[in-house]
């Protein structure tokens, strides 16, 4: 799965630098796990753990208000380890801020007994410059046993 994430970002980075403007960056923050059985009790019983993350994203421009953006980012809550790999539409409904929805491809290393999972993601970034931003992301688990995330993070273009 980790050579499958990486060919994906390196195939959008090839793309977007033969036909549009694209911007690598790293992206890391903390993250909040929310553990459930079941999805329709969310925030009742649920149980959240802190954890951290870290990864790189491309940011391809397609206009001036719409880009594409995929990330590789690795997670980490205690001993549970997971791979988030979402491939955005990102709308720029302001000049400082983004929203931006999309599925995300995520691989559990320690969790699940299946370990490979879609999810829906939806993010929103207010951008100080060019090159630097602050995000709030939330990954939602389809899935019983699927973990719900929310990412608070910073990300720099280099």
């Amino acid at each position: 799965m980790k050579h499958f994430a990486l060919l994906l970002m390196f195939s959008f980075a090839s793309y977007a630098s033969l036909h549009a403007q694209a911007d690598l960056g790293v992206r890391g923050g903390v993250n909040l796990t929310f553990f459930n059985e079941n999805q329709e009790q969310f925030g009742l019983d649920a149980s959240a753990e802190v954890g951290y993350f870290g990864g790189f994203f491309v940011d391809v421009t397609i206009s001036e208000y719409f880009h594409i953006q995929p990330e590789v980012l690795y997670a980490g809550v205690g001993e549970f380890n997971f791979i988030n790999a979402p491939i955005y539409a990102k709308y720029y409904v302001a000049d400082s801020v983004s929203l931006a929805v999309g599925p995300s491809l995520n691989y559990f290393f320690d969790f699940f007994i299946n370990k490979f999972k879609v999810r829906g993601d939806i993010s929103a970034a207010y951008h100080f410059s060019e090159t630097f931003e602050t995000n709030l992301k939330y990954t939602l688990g389809f899935e019983e046993l699927s973990p719900n995330v929310l990412f608070l993070g910073v990300g720099v273009k280099l």
